[in-house]
């Protein structure tokens, strides 16, 4: 009989992202690209000008169609050959899907998908642009299938029975600013391993089995690799 494979959870952020090439607003004083994250990722900011957070979005939809997988995210699928991996992100790109991870919980949805304004709970697939214009099934106006400031997390809760259950927890290239994806860090049980990889190490509380590895996050998810592999003894 198989042993069951350990279980590791990895919350990640847009630092896993930038050695890909796409840009965060968090390193940037609120500005993401050069527009007001409000102006573009918010309902208030859908209201005033619809027009403006559409063409936002369809360029960072070309953006992340350009870019490709670094080795943080195929060293993560990788990890899936001696564990059970599961990862959380805050991102709204593809990336960890095209590097190989096979369970990806989007917590703040994503850019290949949009919906109709009513109707947060059907999505589909979009590769292209939305129009000002275009309207689903249900008559209403697409948007971005997105989580703005100011919306419901949708996926949180289950998001966090996942942390409550794992055996590893990791954080990489995230500023743990962001809630209440932040929060989840507080969802492991005391005696979990736990892990944040980033150039920056951000504050946080006092943790017990907190483990910090200040790189980048292509060198801290080989760093993290060593340090497993060496617990498992492979």
């Amino acid at each position: 009989m198989n042993e069951r494979k350990k279980h590791i959870v990895v919350l990640s952020g847009a630092g896993i992202s930038a050695e890909s090439g796409l840009k965060t607003f968090r390193d940037s004083d609120g500005l993401w690209m050069g527009y007001d994250v409000y102006e573009v990722a918010s309902p208030q900011g859908w209201q005033k000008n619809p027009q403006l957070v559409l063409d936002f979005y369809n360029a960072r939809r070309r953006d992340v169609s350009a870019a490709s997988p670094n080795a943080a995210h195929t060293g993560l699928a990788e990890l899936e050959k001696d564990f059970e991996v599961t990862i959380i992100t805050q991102n709204i790109d593809d990336l960890h899907e095209r590097g190989g991870s096979s369970r990806v919980l989007h917590l703040h949805g994503e850019i290949f998908k949009m919906r109709s304004v009513a109707d947060e709970d059907t999505q589909v697939e979009i590769r292209g642009d939305i129009m000002l214009g275009d309207r689903a099934d249900d008559g209403h106006q697409l948007r971005p299938h997105i989580v703005w400031f100011g919306e419901a997390v949708p996926m949180m809760e289950r998001a966090a029975a996942i942390v409550q259950n794992c055996d590893y927890f990791v954080v990489i290239g995230t500023s743990l600013q962001v809630y209440p994806a932040a929060s989840l860090l507080y969802y492991t049980q005391a005696d979990v391993p736990k892990f944040i990889i980033d150039k920056k190490i951000p504050a946080t509380e006092r943790q017990p089995n907190l483990t910090r590895i200040e790189m980048p996050a292509t060198e801290g998810v080989k760093e993290l690799k060593r340090i497993l592999s060496k617990e498992l003894g492979i």
